[in-house]
Parts: structure tokens; sequence; C-alpha cells
């Protein structure tokens, strides 16, 4: 392999890679969140009804979480970079081009399909992939940034997405977006080499002995992830985690994501200052994930999960009744930003548990695409009870006993310890078959 010119900072070069790949989080993030920006404006522009804009922002969830395990596989097939950049490419096409949208067909095209495909690309697996390449320590560490990136994504973007959709237009969001995933892609062509040792570098943290960095690998990779999902999809324990999961996408960005602000907006309150408070959110988000990683090392993850979808439910069915004041709404931000996404460790805890570290990432993959199914089932089933019913309080209510019902589900996971013989690793049921 011809070795690139070397980089500054030596080993701590993997820290620059980090950075660049967390900025291409951010604006996956923020583009996965303008949909719900757009809701109110596109309406008034076009007359479009929200279960028509709910549908795109659907299409887009559901493409964005089914991409997941064969984003893997294409990174392992065309790298890392090849990969990065032409999802950057599709997503700034998808928004540049929507500035020119008339139809509510160009809508699902470009923030349906071409969003959905490209930001699938730039997601969780995208930092395992980067993380698992460069860094031998601080796995763990370095993992819980680069997923927090989807809160910090939230927090930067939506509320000057909002004030821009105020006082510009909605154009004005969609061409922003675009520019920021174009001003990406030189600095991933620049900063981010394929590996380590084509830098001449080994992984951070690495001992002179490890054996470097095997490169692509030669196998049929999409045949593999369906493999998994096929021997997985035979056990119990992948249906428990998937439904949960299913929970999880669906109590969170299909419907406080997509539909928050303009549940608010039917209360009279300004799309700034409604995206204000899925902004805090995400910053307690931040606060929230974190400390759910520090408590799975430490506690059961079924009883965290248990707590934390119960107490998701209950508020998600308080919200609709709730006097939408200043006072109410900040303590459920709070609240729900503390449970954000505070279930992504125990439930990836409980899938290496269940299906052992080797299999364990694609299993996690397809347990992720039930996450954004139940976002996109959420993000159009909201959208058509409000125009049917004329307001959201089925939705949320109808969430809020998912959530219930998911709490009781996770206890019944079953963890190592429990499974008997018949339940083997996968890949030993692989390697026997």
């Amino acid at each position: 392999m011809t070795i690139q010119r070397h980089r500054p900072f030596g080993q701590n070069y993997a820290f620059i890679v980090v950075a660049v790949v967390f900025l291409a989080l951010l604006a996956s993030a923020g583009m996965r969140a303008t949909p719900g920006v757009l809701m109110l404006p596109l309406g008034r522009a076009f007359g479009w009804s929200r279960d028509d804009i709910s549908s795109a922002a659907a299409v887009g969830i559901l493409l964005y979480g089914l991409m997941g395990p064969f984003a893997a596989a294409l990174m392992q097939r065309f790298g890392i970079r090849h990969v990065l950049v032409t999802a950057l490419v599709v997503m700034t096409a998808a928004a540049a081009s929507s500035a020119l949208m008339t139809r509510p067909w160009h809508l699902l095209l470009t923030w349906g399909v071409l969003s959905g495909a490209g930001t699938g690309c730039v997601a969780v697996v995208l930092g395992a992939t980067v993380v698992g390449r460069w860094f031998s320590t601080h796995r763990g560490l370095m993992m819980g940034l680069l997923t927090a990136s989807t809160a910090t994504g939230t927090l930067i973007f939506l509320p000057g997405l909002a004030a821009i959709a105020e006082y510009a237009g909605w154009r004005s969001v969609v061409l922003t977006i675009a520019a920021v995933c174009a001003a990406l892609v030189p600095l991933v062509l620049w900063l981010l080499p394929e590996r380590p040792a084509d830098i001449g570098l080994t992984r951070y943290g690495a001992q002179a002995e490890e054996p470097a960095d095997a490169g692509s690998s030669s196998g049929n990779l999409f045949a593999i992830t369906l493999g998994v999902l096929h021997r997985a999809s035979k056990r119990g324990v992948f249906w428990l985690l998937f439904a949960t999961f299913f929970v999880c996408g669906f109590t969170t960005n299909g419907l406080i994501g997509t539909h928050f602000i303009a549940m608010c907006g039917d209360h009279g309150i300004p799309e700034v200052r409604a995206a204000g408070v899925l902004a805090m959110m995400g910053l307690f988000d931040l606060f929230g994930t974190t400390a759910s990683g520090w408590l799975t090392d430490r506690f059961d993850p079924r009883k965290l999960l248990f707590a934390y979808y119960g107490l998701r439910g209950l508020s998600l069915i308080y919200l609709p009744y709730s006097d939408f004041s200043l006072y109410s709404l900040s303590l459920f931000g709070i609240f729900y930003g503390l449970d954000w996404i505070a279930t992504v460790p125990p439930t990836l805890r409980l899938t290496t548990d269940a299906f052992g570290d080797r299999d364990a990432p694609i299993v996690f993959g397809w347990v992720v695409a039930g996450h954004q199914v139940g976002a996109a089932v959420a993000a159009f089933m909201a959208g058509v009870l409000r125009v049917q019913l004329g307001s959201y309080l089925a939705p949320f209510v109808i969430a809020g006993a998912t959530g219930v019902v998911a709490a009781f589900l996770a206890l019944r996971i079953q963890r190592r310890d429990q499974r008997n013989d018949e339940n083997a690793s996968l890949t030993v049921a692989g390697e026997s078959a």
C-alpha cells in the first residue's frame, strides 16, 4: 500500500479523524431534523397538508434506518472516505434541489428518498466503523462522543433553522443545509485518511506488536449482513430488542422530532420558541446519554430500559393535557431530553450479551433499523391523525401507551448468563450450518 504523507500530531491524529466524523454526524443530524422545521412553513407556502409532509419525513426516516446495516458493508468494500463523500454529495443535492420543489412528490424525492439514503450512511454505523479502525483504547469514550452528535446536531441546527424559516423563508433553510453538507466534502477529502497505516500510523493506543488493519473484506458483505439477520431472526431475544427499539424510534424522532414544533404551533407557540425547547432536549440528552452509559456498566440494563420507556411513555401521555406554558414545556424538555437516546447504551449491551462480540455490531444495525421503522410509522401516523382528528392528542396517547408496553417487554430480554445451550452464539450456528 502506498503511504501518504505523514500528518501532524502523531498517534493523536486519530482525534482529528474523530473531529471530522463528528462534524459529518452533526450535519446529518441537522438534516434529519429539518423536516420538523419545514412542516409549518411548507404548509403556509403551498397549502400542503401535514400528512403529505409527514409522509416524506417518514420515508426519509425509514431509509435512514434501513441503510444502516448495509452502510457498514459499503464502507468495508469501498472505504469510509469514499462512502462518506458520496453521502455528503447526495445530501447536498437533496437539500439544494428541494429549493425548486413545487409538488408534494418533489418533497418526497428530496427529503424522503435522497435525504434518507444519504444520512443513512452518515449515522451510528459510521462512528462505530471509524472508532474500530482508529482506536485500540478509549473506544467507549469515542463512541459516546460520536453518538452524542445526534443530540448536539439538534442543539446547534434547530433554533437557527427555525429563525431562518421565520425571517427568511423555507428556501433559505434548505440552502443552508446544502451549504453545510457541501462544505464538509473538501474537509473529509483533506483530513480523513482511510486507515492509520495510510499515514504511517497504528491505531491509537495499540501495542507495537498489534497486527495492522486487514483492509477491505473480500467476502460478499451484503450476503453476510443478510445472513446474520436470518440467523438472528430465529431467536426471540432479537425480536424483543427489535420491538423495544421500534418503540424508541416511535416515541422520539418520529413523533417529537417531526411533530413537536407543529404541535406547539397548534397552541400558538412560535416555531423559534418550540425549536428552542427541542434544542434544550438536545443539550440535556448529552448528559442523559453519558449517564446512561455509566449506569449500564453498573446496573441491569433491562431494569434501566424499564425505567426509561415507562417514564417516557407517561410523559408523552401527559404532554397534550398540559397547559403548554413556558414552565410545563421546559419541564418536559428537560425530563424528555435526559431520556431521549438513553436507551442506546443498555440496548447495545443487551445485544452484545445475547449475540457475542462478533455478530453483535451487525445485529445491532438491524435493531437500529427497527428504531427507524418505528420513527417512520410515528411520523406518518401522527400526521394522518392530526389531519383527520384536528389535534395531536390521539397520536401522543398512543405513543405513550407503546412506551409503557416496551417497558415491560424490556424485562423479558434474556442476558447471556440466562441462555441455555440451545441459544448458542450466531457465529457457531453459522459455522455449523
